[in-house]
């Protein structure tokens, strides 16, 4: 077997120099190497996978895709073997890294000059992508299942399809929403490129053995409109998920301050017995923590930095807020905390640095995976601003803010009463005014047993939320579980 390697690899090789030397484009060269490329895959990897071992795969970074991670780690519960495929731009959570039946596989990102015009750009970068992910594919313990998130799906939809025709193993997508729809906040939705995007997803996506997807409205639309025949798994927090207790909150708010000043005791008091965050005081002494007198709230909203989210919405409302403090209104001062990466973080911290607030402090942390959940069970209020770019996903970082009982203003589209109930968990919001009349409202009393804030806390603690584990058990292990009867 070593000889047949060494002789098709050997053969790829000269046949691609061949091709170059002879004149062929770039674009033929990679096409020869691709169908060669498949000819190894065939001759090495004839053997059907594992029915135990799966691949997770996401074409983008790993510690930013939390659902996909919690797949693998439902999976490995259950007895299975996992490939974990992506991007390691940050880190996922260390569960995922110290599991032993979870093993990453590091993807590279390629990375297209920004020269030329910007089509020929894009092509460039999703040939290069398709031809390094079949090859990476080729290098992975032979699995039964390929879990593909989409978006991004381009071309990793397509590259999956071929690679799982030919290993003879099932491709399942998990659709988080429609990749041609974030590409159409930026480009139109008439613009060429979307247009193909949008085929694209149509086409390949039917020819998945299995899928799921985050809404019923999902569902649906998958249905109607593109004959795809989809689970609805919603996003449902995992136990990490939960209010944090006051002891593990003081902890939290002494390790951000050394890097962020807001969580930093305001005044220069320095009892040698007392240990002071911005909210939170421990008697070092007693080993007693407790709040502050007259605290600030702690208002949190994650993002990823994209277009689906307008953060100017947010900023203008804390100005207003921040405006009737002045003008003495009896409101807390407040610490936003703006967590997440992104294209657009920049562009946004650049407009955050040009506030005036004198009663809001802002900071833009990066946290990391075991401070994120311990951050949203520490906080008063949630914001979410995701716009859905299809109308049809929702908002994990809503998922997760629920789990942890943080109540939530979140901004209005299609599909997201299927998550927030108005005036139950949360409150929903149009504009900007109406977002600065609701911190008001919620943050009057904040304190108080009987305010908004409370009684949404107390709702949510009543609602006993459905945890990931039971949700994947019920929705996601049968599919696996009844192919693998089959093959048995």
């Amino acid at each position: 077997m070593a000889g047949v390697t060494a002789a098709v690899l050997a053969g790829c090789t000269c046949t691609a120099a061949a091709l170059f030397l002879s004149g062929a484009g770039p674009t033929c060269v990679l096409s020869a190497v691709t169908l060669l490329v498949a000819i190894v895959c065939t001759v090495l990897f004839a053997r059907s996978g594992s029915p135990s071992h799966v691949c997770v795969l996401v074409l983008g970074d790993l510690g930013r895709s939390p659902r996909m991670t919690y797949h693998a780690l439902s999976l490995v519960r259950n007895g299975f073997s996992v490939t974990l495929a992506g991007f390691r731009e940050t880190l996922p959570h260390r569960d995922v890294l110290n599991n032993q039946k979870i093993t990453i596989h590091q993807l590279s990102d390629f990375k297209v000059l920004k020269v030329g015009p910007r089509v020929l750009r894009y092509v460039l970068k999703v040939t290069v992508q398709a031809v390094q992910l079949f090859w990476e594919l080729l290098k992975i313990d032979p699995p039964s299942f390929i879990l593909l998130q989409n978006p991004p799906g381009l071309p990793a939809i397509a590259v999956t399809w071929f690679f799982c025709l030919l290993r003879r193993c099932q491709l399942i997508i998990d659709w988080h929403n429609y990749g041609y729809s974030i590409m159409s906040l930026t480009n139109g939705p008439r613009h060429p490129i979307v247009r193909v995007a949008k085929w694209y997803e149509k086409i390949f996506g039917r020819l998945s053995n299995y899928n799921f997807c985050v809404t019923n409205a999902m569902k649906d639309d998958l249905l109607q409109n593109w004959r795809i025949k989809a689970i609805t798994l919603y996003d449902k927090p995992p136990s990490i998920f939960k209010e944090t207790p006051l002891e593990l909150r003081h902890q939290l708010f002494m390790k951000l301050a050394e890097d962020y000043a807001p969580f930093r005791a305001r005044s220069d008091f320095a009892g040698t017995h007392v240990e002071r965050s911005a909210f939170t005081e421990r008697n070092l002494t007693t080993g007693a923590v407790t709040y502050n007198e007259g605290r600030p709230a702690l208002l949190i909203s994650s993002t990823s930095w994209t277009e689906d989210e307008d953060f100017s919405v947010l900023l203008t409302a804390l100005e207003d807020y921040d405006m009737l403090i002045t003008k003495g209104s009896k409101l807390p001062s407040l610490v936003c905390v703006i967590t997440g990466k992104g294209p657009l973080k920049d562009y946004y911290c650049k407009l955050i640095g040009e506030l005036q607030l004198k009663n809001i402090h802002i900071c833009t942390p990066w946290l990391e995976a075991e401070d994120y959940p311990l951050l949203l069970g520490s906080a008063d209020l949630g914001v979410c601003l995701h716009m859905s770019s299809s109308g049809l996903d929702l908002p994990m970082k809503v998922v997760d803010m629920f789990g942890c009982c943080l109540p939530v203003c979140a901004v209005n589209f299609k599909c997201l009463h299927e998550l927030v109930k108005h005036n139950e968990n949360g409150l929903i919001f149009e504009d900007s005014r109406e977002l600065a009349a609701q911190l008001k409202m919620l943050f009057m009393e904040f304190t108080s047993a009987s305010s908004k804030l409370k009684q949404f806390r107390q709702n949510l603690h009543d609602s006993k939320q459905i945890r990931w584990d039971e949700s994947w058990d019920q929705t996601v292990l049968p599919v696996f579980r009844d192919h693998g009867k089959k093959h048995h």
